[in-house]
């Protein structure tokens, strides 16, 4: 395993080259996270890939820049060109299944795309179906205020103490999910930024998270899901997480009306598989299944 920042162009990126065998594959977190959030996947792909996972930019140990799609998709392909990867298959989740979206329908000479749940987010009545408009909008308007209440906290410094107990939520989060809780705070850490002032940032900055959040709120896959002419699998969540349970009727009607307009894709190189009994955090909950599910979908015939 060896660890590089590449120069982009318009700002440094932190890559980790796992190796393994096989074709090159970039594996992509989601928002908020870091490369090593995609360690246990990683490791499970090894032994049909090389891994490559990288911290996009504003996260880890990436430089900051504007988040714009064009930017970020050029920041992998020079990632590409860095370790000169010919044709890598491309896997992300979240936030990166977005990315490796956009990235298949640039790139059909792509051997292969996997987004994982990497749906623009719940933030319009239009994605929603069979709620009465008055009543959904009242919802949203909530659910809005918890990211809102949510992005506000994590903009401010924190002190130690705030420091320790997320630590420990972290570790709480991973025994629930069956994985590592060294690695989970391993993954906190990196997107800590200590201050002068003896508190901490979080990574990404507030800037960054608001461009970030306009730019997945505003985005439409579905022309990518038309257009796109290398394969591409979407692995969608049946499930909602703790945190949206209380908001489970808009979640539920979100992934309704998001299984009903891809059902209208008429294209070849797509492929939808709903995954029963996951949630958005698929990759912690279940690493091995993933991983099965991408090598068979990649090596078709292996």
């Amino acid at each position: 395993m060896s660890e590089a920042i590449v120069d982009s162009g318009t700002v440094p990126i932190a890559i980790r080259d796992l190796g393994g065998r096989g074709q090159p594959l970039l594996l992509l977190h989601g928002a908020g996270g870091n490369l090593v959030q995609m360690a246990t996947l990683a490791e499970h792909l090894r032994p049909t890939h090389r891994v490559v996972t990288v911290d996009l930019r504003g996260h880890g140990r990436s430089g900051d820049g504007p988040w714009r799609w064009d930017d970020v998709l050029a920041d992998l392909a020079a990632v590409t060109d860095h370790l000169a990867l010919t044709s890598p298959a491309v896997v992300g989740v979240s936030l990166g299944g977005m990315l490796a979206t956009l990235w298949a329908q640039r790139h059909p000479e792509c051997p292969g795309a996997v987004s994982l749940d990497g749906n623009p987010p719940l933030n319009r009545r239009d994605q929603l179906a069979g709620l009465d408009p008055e009543q959904a909008e009242t919802e949203l308007a909530k659910l809005r205020a918890v990211f809102d209440g949510m992005a506000a906290m994590l903009a401010e410094p924190l002190t130690a103490e705030q420091v320790a107990a997320m630590m420990a939520g972290q570790r709480a989060m991973a025994q629930r999910y069956g994985a590592a809780p060294d690695d989970w705070a391993v993954a906190f850490e990196r997107n800590l930024v200590p201050g002068d002032d003896g508190r901490s940032r979080l990574r990404p900055v507030p800037d960054l998270t608001r461009q970030l959040r306009d730019a997945m709120e505003s985005l439409d896959l579905m022309p990518a899901y038309r257009d796109v002419r290398c394969p591409l699998l979407l692995v969608l969540a049946t499930e909602d997480l703790p945190e949206q349970q209380p908001f489970h009727g808009l979640y539920e009607a979100y992934r309704k009306v998001t299984a009903e307009r891809l059902a209208t894709v008429e294209n070849p190189s797509l492929r939808v598989r709903r995954l029963v009994g996951a949630s958005h955090a698929m990759v912690a909950e279940r690493p091995d299944e993933l991983a099965t599910l991408i090598t068979d979908f990649l090596n078709p015939h292996d």
